[in-house]
């Protein structure tokens, strides 16, 4: 039986004040000081100077190439910057990985490989576990209750080759959220997913936000962007702008972040617009 919402967030408030004695209180859950990243010779990122906000939904928009999906893997350690550095509450990553969940792209996984949607999300728990011990009854009621938690809890036993890819982003998810973390990071969670699925996802998103979670995503809907968060990060190889959606998510900011493409501006222009009349 699926979780009320007053009970999953008791679940979340008891979680953050257990790990909330790991991390500087007084330091911001991401700070990234003049981080330059470059494949071979061509940077990715440049001087980029950015600290994000505790408890806030975060969006990281920008055309095709601008360095979005990069500024997470940095973030994770996942790749070495050529200078600067990151910071998760006033520490490196390697000290503070506990309280980060990383939701790669779902494109960037093998899908086919034989093993089944409880056992992918008990994934989530083995940073708590370490290398030696196994997941054990408290771990796989912790991934039912993921699973629940994004309406696929009769998937469980289900091969993960066997689903949809709203499905596979589901598990996804719920596999982070196994992880009971203080940062989570998703590179494009709404990507090729169905109507439903993105309402129930940001739905879900919202209960982290307000249980006091950071969630950071990488995102191409800009006519989105009003509706689903609170802060934006405008990134073009350089940091165009970041801050409150109301303040920094304007046509000029836009403009600066995507060049001449005309169609993606007219689109946000719309969202824009209608954010000013109240309209949905």
């Amino acid at each position: 039986m699926s979780q009320t919402p007053d009970a999953a967030a008791r679940v979340v408030d008891l979680t953050l004040a257990q790990s909330s004695a790991s991390s500087d209180s007084s330091a911001p859950p991401i700070e990234v000081h003049d981080l330059t990243v470059a494949y071979q010779t061509r940077p990715v990122l440049w001087d980029v100077d950015l600290t994000l906000p505790e408890g806030k939904l975060i969006a990281i928009v920008g055309p095709n190439g601008a360095g979005k999906t990069t500024l997470l893997k940095a973030v994770v350690d996942l790749i070495s910057p050529a200078a600067g550095w990151v910071r998760i509450y006033g520490k490196p990553y390697r000290q503070q990985r506990h309280l980060v969940a990383y939701m790669p792209q779902r494109t960037s996984v093998d899908w086919d490989f034989p093993t089944s949607v409880l056992d992918v999300v008990l994934m989530g728990t083995y940073g708590r576990l370490g290398w030696f011990r196994r997941p054990g009854r408290a771990e796989r009621s912790l991934a039912r209750r993921c699973l629940e938690r994004v309406g696929i809890a009769n998937l469980a036993r289900r091969q993960i080759s066997e689903l949809s890819g709203g499905q596979q982003q589901r598990v996804f998810l719920a596999r982070a959220l196994a992880q009971e973390a203080r940062i989570y990071l998703m590179d494009e969670p709404f990507a090729g997913v169905d109507a439903t699925t993105e309402r129930a996802i940001i739905q879900l998103l919202r209960q982290l936000r307000d249980s006091g979670r950071t969630v950071v995503a990488v995102h191409h809907d800009l006519q989105s962007i009003p509706e689903y968060f609170d802060w934006v990060v405008l990134l073009n190889l350089r940091l165009i702008a970041a801050g409150p959606v109301a303040d920094v998510f304007t046509p000029a900011n836009l403009q600066r972040t995507y060049g001449g493409q005309l169609k993606i501006l007219t689109q946000a222009a719309e969202a824009l617009l209608r954010r000013e009349e109240g309209r949905p």
